[in-house]
């Protein structure tokens, strides 16, 4: 994936409050394009192949049941240094920590439920976004 795309998550925390269309608003404030996007309910074992790199620390569990509570909506983005960007403009993991006008400093309920992911590194953006879509659909949504 070309360091211009990432891969962001629209938590079920987030999506189920109606918080969706304020989040997007936001990102794409922000400089952020949609390049797809999907809802999708996750089961147990997509949750829990998605974080998969998490799969021996002790929050494993507790996320892969968070992240097959409900709906949530993973989006491709698109923008200059999108990872790196999209990192500042969501914001610390606990909302208490986030700077202010940062997405989790807004919308976020705990550190658990964070209501938005965001990819760490252009790999694993890569690697995330094949997880929810075919490269045609990412490549083809230009």
């Amino acid at each position: 994936m070309p360091a211009d795309r990432t891969l962001t998550i629209i938590k079920p925390d987030a999506f189920g409050r109606g918080l969706a269309g304020k989040i997007i608003a936001h990102l794409e404030d922000a400089g952020f394009r949609i390049s797809v996007a999907r809802v999708v309910h996750l089961s147990r074992e997509q949750a829990g192949a998605f974080y998969e790199i998490h799969r021996e620390r002790p929050f494993f569990a507790s996320l892969v049941a968070f992240m097959t509570s409900g709906p949530c909506m993973p989006i491709v983005l698109t923008r200059a240094d999108a990872v790196a960007a999209l990192r500042r403009v969501i914001g610390a993991t606990d909302p208490r920590e986030a700077e202010a006008g940062t997405v989790r400093r807004l919308y976020a309920e705990s550190k658990e439920r964070n209501a938005i992911h965001a990819s760490d590194s252009d790999e694993n953006a890569a690697r995330e976004a094949a997880f929810f879509f075919s490269d045609i659909e990412v490549l083809g949504a230009r």
